[in-house]
């Protein structure tokens, strides 16, 4: 069994990939550029990959393949179309990541929420040494309790963020994108009612048509001023135009974000424009990225190769 790893960068180099020798000659390259893809793969059967595009310019010499093993939930890069007409059978990880996301968001909303980037700076730059007193508050910041927190996408990851928010105190209302998953023990409202009485928003939900820059301008107005926003599922959810119009303008308090439209961030992409990292930190995809959560990751790939094969 021949066994590819296109681009094992993308697991980290802290993961230990020998268990797969036992499945098959096992070749591992560290990146690989979408050219090449078609010369490394002609004699697999088995690719796994993670975000290189699977299809029929990639796929079309690679005669034995019989399986795409996905180091990821999300298949958005497979053309399913091409590969099951080609008989390849693909294989993703579902639910590895998510207390790893949902820790995230929480880090994520609490480096905004306490103004801990300008706490830090106001200790690091000396001036807590001049200080008259124990205790400096300039930047206001409040408690979790009683506040209304909103979530866009009710699956696995929004479920764990919901629990964790109750927890601290917080009214939890959601959306759901798909209009089917109703039956949560929290609020079911409308998108914009969600909007409108949300303290903080994070937003859970999959790429597709009806979720494609949802967050848009008019979705921005509609926020509280005083709202956090949180972004840790797809990057083209959101309008990034549109966002950087609402923290310049003040429109909302605060955003914070894991995912972009376009990774790596592009040089033009608005979001640059602020520097201000009370207002907006963004984290380079890394939600999912702990250690273990990796581990588990290969743990799932691991045994989708031996089952299906």
């Amino acid at each position: 069994m021949e066994i590819v790893f296109l681009e094992t960068i993308s697991l980290g180099d802290d993961i230990n990939l020998d268990r797969f020798d036992e499945l098959g000659h096992v070749t591992k390259y560290r990146d690989t550029p979408v050219e090449v893809v078609p010369e490394r793969v002609k004699d697999a059967d088995v690719v796994v990959i993670n975000k290189i595009p699977m299809n029929e310019k990639t796929l079309a010499g690679a005669s034995h393949l019989k399986l795409v093993a996905v180091t990821a939930t999300g298949m958005d890069n497979i053309d399913r179309a091409y590969t099951d007409s080609h008989g390849i059978l693909s294989a993703n990880v579902a639910g590895y990541s998510t207390e790893a996301v949902a820790q995230h968001t929480f880090a994520l909303m609490f480096y905004v929420l306490h103004k801990l980037a300008y706490y830090d700076h106001y200790v690091k730059s000396g001036a807590y040494c001049t200080s008259v007193q124990f205790s400096h508050f300039e930047q206001k910041f409040s408690e979790l309790d009683g506040k209304t927190w909103g979530i866009v996408g009710m699956g696995a990851i929004g479920k764990r963020v919901a629990s964790h928010a109750q927890e601290f105190g917080c009214n939890v209302i959601y959306y759901s994108t798909s209009g089917k998953n109703t039956d949560q023990p929290y609020e079911s409202v409308s998108f914009e009612e969600l909007l409108k009485r949300s303290d903080l928003i994070s937003v859970h939900a999959p790429l597709n048509p009806a979720t494609r820059k949802l967050f848009d301008r008019a979705a921005f107005e509609k926020m509280k001023k005083s709202a956090i926003f949180i972004n840790v599922a797809r990057g083209a959810i959101v309008d990034q135009e549109a966002l950087t119009w609402a923290l310049q303008e003040n429109k909302i308090a605060a955003a914070a974000l894991d995912v972009l439209d376009g990774e790596p961030m592009r040089e033009d992409n608005p979001l640059r424009q602020i520097q201000d990292s009370g207002k907006l930190i963004i984290t380079p995809h890394i939600a999912w990225a702990p250690k273990e959560t990796r581990e588990r990751l290969l743990d799932g790939v691991y045994e989708n190769i031996k089952k299906i094969l």
